[in-house]
């Protein structure tokens, strides 16, 4: 049987970790990617990986979210790329956009960052994980225009969007993963995109503790409850869960290519 990785979660938000990847290992999860979202704390994320077992692996990326630009400063390519010769380092990130919570005048800082974290995915090779809310033209403008200067692996984390950020997003080369939020009521949207893209691009995550899926909305979330998420994948799809932990797993290792180490 196929088990299942969580492509994005934040363990250093768990109250309890050790009890949080028991439930994991139950719920049947071989692997977690723990996201960073100040680079100020990369060590801590590379910490987290302590946890790292055989039976369920735990790796991490390093990067700051689009929220903390102004607190951490710019950003560093140089200092990413060394702090990422890490071995659990195996993406760069979460970096991106985010105007729902930022004014305009900040968006010059949040472009900047997000331009730096794709020179340092394309400097490594290892993949970008972005954040874009609020965001999508200009997500998808700048894109289309680092991809210029060379291409760098990425993928759209907790797909919140429709067909247009979709449809650039893969054609550049990029994946899309699917949180929680497929299995809320109002995310018509986001279903539809997962119903129809390709099955050798798209990933499965929680974003823990944020956005646990029905049937545990309200309650803070943990990586194993991505089986939800997989689950409602899998019936939008008409599929099994089982193929459902085969696409994802292999499409995860496929990406993060330093997992396979």
């Amino acid at each position: 049987m196929t088990l299942l990785i969580d492509t994005h979660c934040h363990l250093d938000r768990l109250e309890d970790v050790p009890s949080a990847l028991e439930q994991a290992k139950e719920s049947g999860l071989e692997g977690m990617i723990t996201i960073g979202t100040r680079f100020s704390q990369a060590d801590t994320q590379i910490g987290l990986t302590q946890y790292d077992t055989p039976d369920l692996r735990v790796w991490c990326a390093i990067g700051t979210h689009p929220d903390h630009v102004g607190e951490e400063g710019p950003a560093d390519v140089e200092a990413i790329v060394r702090k990422a010769e890490a071995r659990s380092v195996v993406a760069i990130g979460e970096s991106g956009l985010d105007y729902f919570h930022s004014s305009e005048e900040e968006r010059p800082e949040q472009h900047e960052s997000f331009r730096a974290h794709i020179a340092a995915a394309r400097e490594t090779g290892l993949p970008l994980v972005i954040h874009t809310r609020n965001a999508d033209d200009d997500t998808i403008a700048i894109l289309r225009d680092e991809h210029k200067k060379g291409e760098f692996p990425f993928l759209i984390h907790c797909f919140a969007s429709g067909d247009k950020l979709a449809k650039a997003a893969l054609d550049l080369g990029g994946y899309l993963s699917f949180s929680g939020l497929v299995t809320f009521p109002k995310c018509e949207e986001i279903r539809e995109v997962a119903r129809w893209v390709p099955e050798d691009r798209f990933l499965v995550e929680t974003d823990s503790p944020f956005l646990a899926p029905v049937p545990k909305r309200g309650k803070p979330n943990t990586p194993g409850y991505v089986a939800y998420t997989a689950a409602r994948i899998a019936q939008e799809r008409g599929i099994s869960v089982e193929k459902i932990a085969e696409l994802t797993t292999k499409n995860a290792y496929n990406l993060f290519k330093r997992t396979r180490v």
